[in-house]
C-alpha cells in the first residue's frame, strides 16, 4: 500500500474511533432518557405533540446507526474489506446529507422549535402543580438547573421552588422565566447550530473520500500480489551439449 493509502487509513481509523465514542454516548443518553426513573414524566406528559418522544428516539437510532457505521469502517480499514469500505462510504454520503439538512431547517425553524419546547416546559410545569409527581419535579429541575431558570414567571413559582437552582431569596426575583430562556436558547444560538451541523458534515464528506482512497489503494495493493504471486520468471532454454559418437 502507498503512502497515500496509509495515511487515508489512519485518518479512517481516527474518525471511526470518534464515531464509536458519539454512538455509544448518544445510544446511551437516548436510553437513560427513555427508561431513567428520573426523566419517565417526559412519556406520562398527555401532549398534543410529542417532540420529546420522537427526539428521545430519534437519538436511540442515530447511536444505533454510528455504531455500525463504525463496525463498517472498522472492517473495511483493518480487514482491507472493499464490500465494507464501499458500504461505509456510501453511508457515510447520506449521512452527511441528513446532517446538512437538519441543520438547514433546525435554523430556519429554530424560533418555532424553541416555542414548542417552551409550551411543552409550561406543560410539564402545570401539570406537576396539578399532580405533585416525583417524574415531573425531576423534569422541572433539568430544565432549571440547565438554563439557569425557574417557573414561567407567575406567582405561582413559590409553588416550585424546589425544582429551581439554590439561590438567595432576592435572587429568585431576578431569575428568568425558562419559557423565555429556552427561547432565547434558540434564537441566539442557531446560526452556531448550523455551522456545527455543516463542519460534521464536512468531516464525513471528507472521510467518505478517505475511504475511497483507501479502497483504490487496497485494489493496486491486491493486484500487484496477484501478478506477482502468478508471474512465471522466464527460464533460459536448456543447452545440451553434443555427445561424441560412440561414447
Amino acid at each position: 500500500m502507498d503512502d497515500c493509502g496509509r495515511v487515508s487509513k489512519c485518518f479512517v481509523i481516527l474518525f471511526n474511533i470518534v464515531i464509536a465514542i458519539v454512538g455509544f454516548v448518544m445510544l446511551a443518553l437516548g436510553l437513560w432518557l427513555r427508561f431513567s426513573s428520573q426523566t419517565q414524566g417526559f412519556f406520562d406528559i398527555d401532549l398534543n405533540t410529542k417532540q420529546f418522544v420522537i427526539g428521545v428516539t430519534v437519538l436511540i437510532a442515530l447511536g444505533i446507526i454510528l455504531l455500525i457505521l463504525a463496525v463498517l469502517g472498522h472492517c473495511g480499514a483493518c480487514s482491507g474489506s472493499k464490500g465494507a469500505l464501499t458500504a461505509y462510504a456510501s453511508l457515510l454520503g447520506v449521512l452527511a446529507g441528513v446532517f446538512i439538512a437538519a441543520g438547514v431547517l433546525a435554523y430556519i425553524n429554530s424560533h418555532e422549535v424553541g416555542r414548542q419546547l417552551a409550551e411543552f416546559y409550561k406543560t410539564v410545569y402545570l401539570q406537576y402543580l396539578n399532580k405533585g409527581d416525583p417524574g415531573l419535579a425531576a423534569t422541572l429541575k433539568l430544565f432549571n438547573n440547565a438554563l439557569d431558570c425557574c417557573g414561567i414567571g407567575v406567582p405561582l413559582e413559590a409553588l416550585i421552588q424546589d425544582t429551581c437552582p439554590k439561590k438567595d431569596f432576592i435572587s429568585l426575583f431576578t431569575t428568568a422565566s425558562c419559557p423565555n430562556a429556552i427561547q432565547t436558547l434558540f434564537d441566539t444560538n442557531a446560526p452556531l447550530v448550523l455551522g456545527c451541523f455543516i463542519g460534521i458534515s464536512i468531516v464525513m464528506v471528507f472521510t467518505s473520500f478517505c475511504s475511497c482512497i483507501l479502497s483504490a489503494a487496497i485494489s493496486r495493493s491486491l493486484s500487484s500480489a496477484f501478478n506477482a504471486y502468478t508471474r512465471i520468471p522466464a527460464m533460459p532454454p536448456a543447452q545440451y551439449g553434443s555427445v561424441p559418437y560412440g561414447v
